[in-house]
C-alpha cells in the first residue's frame, strides 16, 4: 500500500473549506464512483483500491489517500491532480508557498 499526503494552508473560512471539499467529493464521486461522508469536520472517502480523508482546520487542510497495490503506478499523476484540485477550490494563504 502507498500513501499520499498534502497539507496546505489557505484563506477559507471552516464553513467556505466544507463548501470547497464537498465540491471536490461531488465531482470525484461522479468522475471515479467514490463514495464519501462526513464525520465532525474530516471528510472520509472510499472506493475499491483507495480510501482517504481530507482533514478540516480554519485556514488548514490535510489531504491522506491510501493506495492499493493496482493503482501504485498512479502515484505520481494523482498527487498531480490534488494539486491541480486544491490550487482551483482551496486559494493558498498569503505568504505561503
Amino acid at each position: 500500500m502507498s500513501h499520499i499526503v498534502v497539507q496546505r494552508d489557505h484563506d477559507l473560512t471552516l464553513d467556505q473549506s466544507r463548501h470547497a471539499a464537498e465540491t471536490l467529493a461531488a465531482q470525484l464521486a461522479e468522475r471515479y464512483d467514490i463514495s464519501h461522508h462526513w464525520q465532525d469536520d474530516s471528510l472520509h472517502f472510499e472506493r475499491s483500491g483507495v480510501s482517504g480523508q481530507i482533514d478540516l482546520k480554519p485556514g488548514w487542510l490535510r489531504i491522506s489517500v491510501r493506495l492499493g497495490f493496482l493503482l501504485v503506478p498512479l502515484k505520481q499523476r494523482m498527487e498531480q491532480e490534488i494539486h491541480r484540485q486544491l490550487d482551483d477550490l482551496f486559494p493558498l494563504a498569503a505568504g505561503s508557498e
